[in-house]
């Protein structure tokens, strides 16, 4: 075939190739009905934690959450410690929301904005994970290992473990509601907490008003190029980007429907109690006895 003739076919398949990609993208990004009910749920938690966070009162309901993201912001500074060969002396967590992790060594370039990046990450997963009920179960084993880890570092912290065993026996009784359904709007929830905290406090500590022992004063201080409320508007539009992200890997990757994710979740990690074909019943409260023996090793350990 004359190398003329060969050029001009490829120049007319670009177009149709161009057009198929785009078709895909199109369609991979489209929300069917179960996505736009997740979506939904998503921007109502969204708005709901908006109002309740400004209400003296009533923003007491969320309370706990937000000790869990701080609990996620302290846990990732530990986490990045840990990979850069830091020892992690303690976590604490304390009724004012706040938190610290102290530890010796690790790379503070690293370490110091784990805080927000690492908690917006959690964030963005467990958003992707709110599309699907598989996925948000897999979520919550992670969580709980990560629970132990933090439990570890924070074992003189009752706070935290307060917090955790709450968080955990939470996760335990969703499990058991709609095959897994309340456990994945759970997970969702959690995720968009996550991220909306990340943004709050980064605009709140950095941006609406300087705190000077915040993680962007003393990355600002260890750089000494910009001051904090650059590093805070930074890590504020990473924030954002992750939340985005997650939606939008939630939305590519679980197309499957309500139905569809009902029948795969009775034969993946069932609802203790429920018996399928080749799985073993679980009884609700040798769970709960195994997890509350595993905490008691943990601290006496």
């Amino acid at each position: 075939m004359p190398y003329v003739e060969l050029t001009e076919i490829l120049n007319e398949l670009k177009p149709v190739h161009r057009q198929i990609f785009s078709r895909n993208i199109q369609e991979t990004l489209t929300p069917n009905d179960t996505q736009r009910n997740t979506l939904i749920v998503a921007g109502v938690y969204f708005l709901v934690i908006l109002v309740l966070w400004h209400i003296p009162y009533l923003k007491v309901i969320i309370y706990p959450f937000k000790l869990l993201t701080v609990g996620f912001h302290e846990m990732s500074h530990a986490f990045m410690g840990v990979l850069t060969c830091a020892h992690i002396h303690s976590i604490e967590l304390d009724p004012d929301e706040g938190g610290s992790t102290r530890m010796s060594g690790g790379i503070p370039w690293l370490t110091l904005p784990a805080g927000y990046l690492g908690s917006s990450f959690i964030g963005a997963c467990l958003i992707a994970c709110g599309f699907n009920t598989n996925a948000s179960k897999v979520a919550t084993i992670v969580l709980a290992v990560f629970f132990l880890f933090t439990l570890w570092w924070a074992r003189r912290n009752w706070l935290t473990w307060l917090l955790i065993a709450g968080m955990s026996g939470l996760i335990v009784l969703f499990w058991f509601v709609g095959g897994g359904i309340a456990l994945r709007y759970l997970v969702l929830f959690i995720g968009v907490m996550s991220c909306m905290y990340v943004v709050w406090d980064v605009i709140d500590d950095t941006l609406a008003r300087k705190v000077n022992t915040s993680d962007a004063s003393e990355f600002a201080r260890l750089c000494g190029c910009c001051p904090s409320r650059v590093w805070g508007f930074v890590w504020l539009i990473v924030a954002v980007v992750f939340f985005a992200l997650g939606v939008i890997v939630g939305i590519a990757a679980f197309k499957q429907n309500a139905q569809q994710q009902k029948t795969d979740a009775s034969k993946f990690l069932p609802v203790p109690g429920k018996t399928t074909s080749g799985t073993v019943a679980l009884n609700p409260s040798s769970l709960s006895l195994s997890f509350v023996a595993l905490l008691l090793s943990t601290f006496i350990y």
